[in-house]
């Protein structure tokens, strides 16, 4: 991924199992990425969160000794393969639960499970970055008035063009270009501010 990493403050401050504000933001952001990450590879939604919490556990495990070191990957990188190992451990005992029995019903439910992993490291990127992007939405929308918040949204994410969000929102074209510009200069700086302190 080319988008900035994990910042390392928050690799050191997930180490205090007692830093509730970390354990937030860091489950606010990567909980629906693994959630996704698990339905797009065919898990229900009990076994989805099943899989967070599985992942979540190891992360807890491993954040006593996790040492931030950009030159040995990323922290996105290895959350990544931690995710992928514990859904190949689930879908491993899966099988081997099913395979003991000759129940024509459990074959087909082997039939539809997923394909073995296939790298999807781009699109785990990807969701990550929409993550992140809900994230700071969420953190800056009450820094902007309704009307602001309106013409950024439906200006640059719905993409409706200006003259119509201006005319459904009461304000001048103008006035849409440079709503969508402060926020967007907001968000970027609350993104900035997760990915380096």
């Amino acid at each position: 991924m080319s988008g900035a990493p994990t910042r390392p403050s928050l690799l050191v401050r997930i180490r205090d199992r007692g830093d509730r504000a970390a354990w937030e933001q860091f489950a606010a952001i990567d909980t629906p990425l693994l959630l996704r990450f698990a339905r797009r590879h065919g898990l229900q939604e009990a076994d989805a969160h099943d899989l967070v919490q599985e992942v979540l556990k190891a992360v807890t495990k491993a954040a006593k000794r996790l040492e931030y070191d950009p030159r040995r990957g990323s922290f996105r990188g290895w959350l990544y393969t931690v995710a992928r190992s514990k859904l190949s451990n689930l879908l491993a005992a899966r099988a081997r639960q099913a395979q003991g029995s000759g129940d024509t019903g459990v074959h087909g439910l082997l039939e539809q499970q997923p394909a073995p992993l296939e790298d999807d490291s781009a699109e785990w990127d990807a969701e990550y970055e929409r993550r992140v992007f809900a994230w700071a939405a969420e953190q800056v929308r009450a820094d902007f008035q309704e009307k602001t918040w309106q013409a950024f949204w439906q200006s640059a994410v719905e993409g409706k063009p200006a003259a119509q969000v201006a005319e459904a929102l009461g304000l001048s074209v103008g006035a849409v270009y440079v709503a969508k510009s402060r926020v967007m200069a907001r968000l970027k700086e609350q993104v900035q501010e997760l990915h380096e302190e």
